[in-house]
């Protein structure tokens, strides 16, 4: 049954800053320390406020989750444009903050139906969005890939996270010589050059 009881609106400047206190709180403390009193809290706020705009704390989690898409829906729509979108999709995916929230919703998404749907939905438009300007990449270019654009946009996404999220924790072993590689391929395709022989250059048996 819906309830009757009165919510804020979506356009809220109240609303935007819980959203925003709810994200802080996940990539520093993590997505338990996410309560209606936390929330509260961090703006200043009487705990009533919170569940005046988000029925559940799903909904508060569903909404960073789509705050989120939506910022980087635009940064890549902006790669399709870009001079070098292979080297800004790399980008896009090794900023730190973002690698750390998509980890601790992805933990919580294997405890809650709802926002695993809305993880899902956002993870595989945003997959599909990346691969779009791969496939635009390699195209305008006339190349002929020999790995499946969909397989190298989830290999250039899964580096570049992994390694963002052991930066965080200060892993740092392997990263220079991994990043040189990754380098040199990216500019071979801005170059026109296949990533096989940039990596050659590099790797003596690659």
């Amino acid at each position: 049954m819906v309830s009757s009881r009165r919510r804020g609106v979506e356009n809220s400047e109240v609303r935007a800053a819980l959203i925003e206190a709810a994200e802080q709180l996940i990539r520093e403390e993590g997505y338990p320390s996410v309560t209606a009193r936390n929330l509260a809290d961090k703006i200043n706020l009487k705990r009533q406020i919170v569940h005046y705009y988000f029925p559940s704390m799903d909904d508060v989690f569903i909404a960073v989750i789509r705050r989120g898409a939506h910022q980087l829906r635009l940064k890549l729509e902006a790669a399709l444009i870009s001079e070098e979108p292979l080297r800004t999709l790399w980008d896009v995916n090794r900023d730190p903050h973002q690698a750390t929230l998509s980890l601790e919703l992805n933990a919580l998404a294997n405890r809650r139906p709802a926002v695993r749907a809305e993880v899902k939905r956002y993870a595989e438009e945003l997959r599909k969005l990346q691969n779009d300007v791969l496939i635009q990449h390699l195209e305008q270019r006339g190349i002929a890939p020999s790995l499946q654009p969909i397989v190298a946009t989830v290999l250039l996404t899964c580096l570049s996270q992994v390694l963002a999220l052991e930066s965080a924790i200060g892993i740092e072993l392997g990263h220079a010589e991994t990043l040189v590689l990754v380098d040199e391929c990216l500019r071979a395709f801005a170059e026109g050059r296949g990533a096989a022989g940039a990596a050659s250059q590099i790797l003596p048996n690659a």
